[in-house]
């Protein structure tokens, strides 16, 4: 059980940075050159006469003649630094050919120049959002939201909103917060119509504030208007598989699959879903996307612990050591392959694995667990009682730990102790462990003897 709850994690860790890609991937185009042209800026500093060498270097980037187009600039720049036009333009054209930094100090220089330019904030702030320095894009994109668009109109400052929902909105290990996020992206849809990438923002968002019949609606929309939407069936899976409702998610994932053929994300959802059920398909399907993906740590970790649960504990180790060359302190691995080890009869080798994610990891319980039951069979009673004071820290006693707490006090001669764990382990057991109960009662007549 314990493997089937750390692959069906797995799974739905992987379909959710596949859809936090997907929507990561609809900021990418406002965050491109932003399609705002050059030439449709809006005039904030005051009427002014735009020279000819600016109006030549604005031709030249509607054709996207990014040499021609900077020559220019750099020549009329030269004597006229202060002009924010120019000044943004010239960032421009940076920005297409992918010269971030110099991109991001000419945008500046525009902004000093005139701070009341929407586009050349917004410019920034999508740059440097495309950069991962969301701190100091927020700012800028806030700034754009509070500017008069001009000529451009109220979809250039929607389209700000929509960066600043993307920025604020959860992330692993970055903060955020879904109500900022929502109120952001409300206020774009305020200025400008719906679009699918916003459904799908929407969608994980209600998701992640535990709205799921909202997110769920999302989603739904989405694969009405598109049938092919890749994201809206990941996202959806993983709400799905969240829930439980495995034989829903099956069929919504062999419906996507036969629309978008081996995408891996839905594969390894796939797979996910056919593991929680014990199903026996899960095993071939995660071989085929492990073979087309081996570099897939992600993938790999299911594979083998599909491999476990199907009793190939070997065939599960070589992978875990795979990965646990890569990372060799990640205690989740390592518990991994301490459980492979000890189903392999290694328990000396399995203590010592055990030993050292409880020191990597003195929080994992699942690691102590481990520790206890391999100090056990290596008759290391003491170190059992250890682990298992430790673990009870992390986790709730079940009839495995009672087991153990009293074969452990009653190889110490600790009498009493002993009677109590025995007591506690034949009460919550009920019939499911008959050895260890005629043991455990078999031990009681002995030890309860006046």
């Amino acid at each position: 059980m314990l493997r089937i709850a750390l692959f069906v994690l797995l799974g739905v860790l992987l379909s959710g940075a596949a859809v936090g890609r997907a929507q990561d991937s609809s900021s990418t185009s406002d965050a491109q050159p932003s399609g705002i042209k050059p030439a449709a800026q809006a005039t904030d500093a005051g009427p002014q006469s735009i020279s000819t060498e600016v109006t030549a270097a604005e031709a030249a980037i509607a054709t996207s003649d990014w040499k021609t187009a900077e020559t220019k600039l750099d020549s009329w720049l030269a004597s006229h630094p202060q002009d924010a036009r120019a000044l943004f333009d010239a960032g421009y054209v940076a920005d297409a050919q992918n010269r971030l930094d110099d991109a991001a100090g000419l945008y500046r220089r525009a902004i000093a120049a005139n701070p009341k330019s929407l586009e050349a904030h917004l410019s920034l702030g999508l740059l440097l959002a495309r950069q991962g320095k969301p701190n100091d894009a927020r700012p800028e994109l806030a700034a754009a939201t509070s500017l008069d668009p001009g000529e451009a109109g109220p979809a250039l400052k929607a389209r700000a909103w929509r960066a600043l929902a993307l920025i604020d909105r959860p992330q692993p290990g970055a903060g955020g917060d879904t109500t900022t996020a929502s109120d952001d992206l409300l206020q774009a849809l305020r200025l400008s119509p719906e679009t699918p990438a916003d459904t799908l923002l929407a969608a994980g968002l209600a998701e992640e504030a535990q709205q799921d019949d909202a997110a769920e609606a999302a989603y739904r929309r989405v694969l009405e208007k598109n049938p092919k939407s890749q994201p809206a069936y990941t996202g959806l899976a993983h709400l799905l598989i969240r829930k439980k409702q495995y034989p829903e998610a099956e069929t919504l994932l062999r419906a996507a699959l036969e629309k978008l053929p081996d995408d891996p994300a839905l594969t390894a959802q796939l797979a996910t879903v056919l593991a929680a059920q014990d199903n026996a398909e899960a095993l071939p399907l995660l071989q085929k996307l492990h073979a087309a993906h081996p570099d897939d740590a992600a993938i790999t970790s299911m594979l083998a612990g599909v491999l476990a649960v199907a009793g190939d504990a070997a065939g599960s180790d070589q992978l875990y050591l795979k990965l646990l060359a890569a990372s060799p302190r990640d205690s989740d691995l390592l518990v991994a392959h301490g459980e492979n080890l000890v189903s392999q009869g290694k328990f000396a080798e399995a203590f010592a694995v055990f030993g050292k994610a409880t020191e990597i990891d003195p929080a994992n319980g699942t690691a102590w667990s481990g520790l206890a039951f391999s100090a056990s069979k290596t008759n290391q009673s003491s170190v059992t009682l250890h682990a298992l004071t430790v673990r009870s820290k992390y986790l709730p006693e079940n009839a495995s730990t009672y087991f153990l707490w009293a074969t452990s006090y009653d190889s110490l001669h600790q009498k009493e102790q002993a009677v109590v764990y025995y007591h506690h382990f034949l009460d919550s057991a009920a019939g499911k462990f008959p050895n260890q109960e005629w043991q455990a009662r078999q031990r009681l007549q002995l030890l309860e003897k006046k």
